[in-house]
């Protein structure tokens, strides 16, 4: 199996964000800037590659009839493994996305994933499924962030680039969320008929 192709698929042809549009409440609710969006996606990246290599690993063992549970047990417990990490070692991580990271559990991207490729496919080729689309996510977040920071404070990852009359309060608001997903969408279509 070719694994630079997964990855390559993650980022680009099975992109969670802007082409299978999975997990809109964590990419609209926490990418008020470049920071958040990026420590957002590279929080779901880390439950991602985790859970899909176990879940492929477990997978001969567990009946069908509690396969849904197990899994969400196996995220269950690697969001918590995280939280605490994010809590102990990235306070300033912890203060900014605070209750959107126990929410990773409920992310319909990991539990997809976990359904349509780790519970059919080996370990390893899981696992590096779950790199393609924590890159696909963690850029698509990021970017987002970018954008509404860029246009709503007029700073990137917090260094200041534009006078504070450029700013547009709309962009880091939630509609403002809304109008730069569907931008970048658009953008992202256009690009992919070319």
């Amino acid at each position: 199996m070719d694994y630079i192709s997964i990855i390559k698929n993650g980022i680009i042809k099975e992109n969670p964000t802007f082409v299978l549009m999975l997990g809109m409440c964590p990419t609209l609710a926490t990418t008020t800037s470049a920071f958040n969006g990026l420590s957002m996606g590279l929080a779901t990246m880390a439950v991602l590659i985790c859970t899909n290599f176990v879940i492929s690993c477990l997978k001969s063992i567990t009946p069908d009839k509690v396969r849904i549970p197990v899994f969400i047990v196996v995220i269950a417990a690697f969001v918590t493994i995280l939280q605490m990490f994010i809590k102990a070692y990235l306070p300033d991580v912890d203060k900014s996305l605070g209750l959107f990271i126990p929410l990773i559990v409920v992310n319909c991207i990991i539990l997809g994933r976990a359904e349509a490729f780790a519970a059919k496919q080996s370990p390893v080729a899981s696992l590096f499924d779950g790199i393609g689309i924590g890159l696909g996510f963690t850029f698509a977040l990021t970017l987002l962030g970018m954008v509404r920071e860029l246009l709503g404070a007029g700073s990137l990852f917090g260094a200041v680039l534009l006078p504070e009359t450029y700013n547009t309060l709309l962009f880091v608001l939630p509609p403002g969320a809304f109008i730069s997903l569907g931008y970048l969408i658009a953008i992202v279509n256009r690009f992919k008929k070319a």
